[in-house]
């Protein structure tokens, strides 16, 4: 497993992957030492983040591999179908899954979700329309959100 260390508009971020792809992309809350050489399999992946930040990228084209069970799978797959600037409610999200009454579950996985941004769990919000339930903090959903919608109306790649 090869791990770099990337700084970012709202925090230092850890990317985690190997040959099979990348297994974790998390915010960090405490400053880090960034990483001075990229390793070879995660470099594709800082790009397409710094990318993102500068605005210049509406989706990823990685390989991912996160660690978890169907079920969080099944939900994290999902939530890669939410388009760019786009937001839906845990609800929508527990029904696009087939199963209304799986709100719990899913807003459970959708919390263990370990691709930071990739997997745009940040996407995901409360039925009344609240910024709830974010593990990198509220203030980052809420910049995350608001980075989409300002650069939604853009031509990007």
């Amino acid at each position: 497993m090869e791990s770099c260390i990337i700084k970012s508009p709202i925090g230092y971020t850890e990317i985690l992957g190997d040959e099979n792809g990348i297994v974790s992309i998390s915010v960090l809350n405490s400053d880090k030492t960034e990483t001075e050489i990229i390793p070879l399999n995660l470099q594709d992946c800082v790009q397409q983040l710094q990318d993102y930040f500068k605005g210049n990228r509406k989706s990823f084209g990685l390989t991912l591999n996160p660690k978890g069970t169907t079920f969080q799978k099944q939900v994290w797959n999902e939530l890669q179908n939410i388009p760019f600037g786009k937001t839906i409610t845990y609800l929508e999200l527990s029904k696009r899954l087939g199963d209304v009454k799986a709100i719990r579950a899913a807003a459970n996985a959708n919390g263990k979700n370990p691709i930071w941004i990739v997997v745009p769990c940040h996407r995901v919000i409360g039925s009344d329309g609240s910024l709830t339930g974010y593990a990198g903090g509220l203030h980052r959903k809420q910049w995350l959100l608001e980075h989409e919608s300002h650069f939604k109306q853009v031509s990007l790649f």
